[in-house]
């Protein structure tokens, strides 16, 4: 699973691909995929590359989510309580 999660993460675009996009490409719940991309990144720490995220941001305010650390989409913006959330994006960089 992590193997495939890696192959598509490596050919990700300069965007990079979001956790719907992984999930629908390697077939498993978009639930799921942040315990295997925390797997992921250990692993990758190992081969001497590295999970790059791109963090979230709110359509409404443009607030960016540089210091999260959960792989997971935010459930509200903390500057102006929105709920509308661009998710993170991730690929490989190394």
């Amino acid at each position: 699973m992590r193997g495939a999660l890696e192959a598509a993460l490596t050919s990700a675009p300069e965007s990079g691909l979001t956790a719907k996009d992984l999930s629908a490409l390697v077939g498993i719940s978009e639930k799921d995929v942040a315990g295997h991309l925390e797997h992921l990144e250990k692993s990758l720490k190992v081969q001497g590359a590295r999970l790059e995220v791109l963090p979230a941001s709110c359509l409404a305010c443009g607030f960016t989510f540089k210091d999260r650390r959960r792989f997971t989409r935010p459930g509200a913006c903390p500057q102006c309580r929105a709920t509308r959330i661009d998710p993170p994006a991730f690929r490989v960089i190394g």
